[in-house]
């Protein structure tokens, strides 16, 4: 018995959006199909999810009592905490997603991948959604217990500014996110190492616990490179009374600029590698660049 599939013929245009919209509806289902598990299994297993969130949470409180017993400012033991909040999204990006081709590699995933008929950005970006839930729990909670014990106080005149701040820094970590996984991806067996020799050295030059412009150049370039850096130093500007310190950096209108070009960039590169990736895995047959 032979199935025929509805192709609307009427014009060549009719024709080819309705093969946009077939291809559109795949790569929506992909995203939601790569973001599920993640979304479940984060709620799943409890243990996980205290772990997640106290340990972190007991760092953050170790820099509180450094600031308490050195009799800094009140404003330093908030920007602790925003800091420890936004540990979260740094850890989903290096961990879920720059090493995460190359665990689907060892896995043997990778091939039904490529050999699917979607775009590999969806299957990122789903795995980029999934990991995003889970982070946004934790950052919630370090934020709220840590404002709530500590005594944070925040005084945001511009909200607006400042979610969109918020979503700007998320894109932009997601979109290197993606391109430290192709990156990771070819240069094979070394991302586990990789995966390390990024996480602390970020923690220090975007200024997790201190004002990123105490660092100076190095605190400049982070600015300008980290999305992390400008988009926390940003944030701590808008959630916190003008003038309470000097931060050295540009006011945070600039740095949502910086933001915007950091997003259009690195989503840039991340569209290039992938594309380069597909063509060596389908019109070459390999999945790395290693061995020519």
């Amino acid at each position: 018995m032979t199935s025929y599939v509805y192709r609307p013929s009427a014009s060549p245009s009719a024709a080819a959006d309705w093969d946009r919209g077939r291809v559109l509806r795949t790569n929506i289902r992909a995203i939601l199909g790569r973001a599920y598990p993640r979304v479940i299994g984060s709620t799943r297993e409890k243990s996980w999810i205290f772990f997640e969130i106290a340990l972190p949470f007991l760092t953050t409180s170790a820099f509180v009592f450094v600031y308490r017993s050195l009799q800094a400012p009140p404003e330093y033991i908030g920007f602790v905490v925003l800091g420890g909040a936004m540990t979260a999204f740094w850890l989903n990006v290096m961990w879920m997603m720059a090493a995460q081709l190359y665990w689907e590699k060892d896995q043997g995933n990778l091939e039904l991948y490529f050999t699917a008929p979607i775009d590999l950005m969806s299957v990122l970006l789903g795995m980029a959604v999934g990991g995003l839930f889970a982070s946004l729990i934790r950052a919630a909670v370090v934020l709220g217990v840590g404002t709530a014990v500590y005594g944070v106080v925040f005084v945001v005149d511009q909200w607006l500014l400042l979610l969109a701040v918020f979503a700007l820094t998320l894109t932009a970590l997601y979109g290197l996110g993606m391109v430290l996984a192709s990156l990771f991806l070819l240069w094979g067996r070394e991302a586990w190492n990789l995966t390390q020799l990024f996480q602390e050295p970020i923690y220090f030059v975007s200024g997790l616990n201190f004002p990123v412009g105490r660092l100076g150049f190095l605190g400049a370039l982070a600015i300008a490179t980290i999305p992390l850096a400008v988009g926390l130093d940003a944030m701590r500007q808008l959630a916190f009374p003008p003038g309470s310190l000097p931060f050295g950096t540009p006011p945070p209108d600039v740095e949502a600029l910086i933001l915007v070009v950091m997003t259009a960039v690195f989503l840039y590169a991340a569209r290039v590698m992938i594309r380069f990736l597909e063509r060596l895995a389908r019109q070459e047959g390999r999945l790395i660049a290693r061995g020519r």
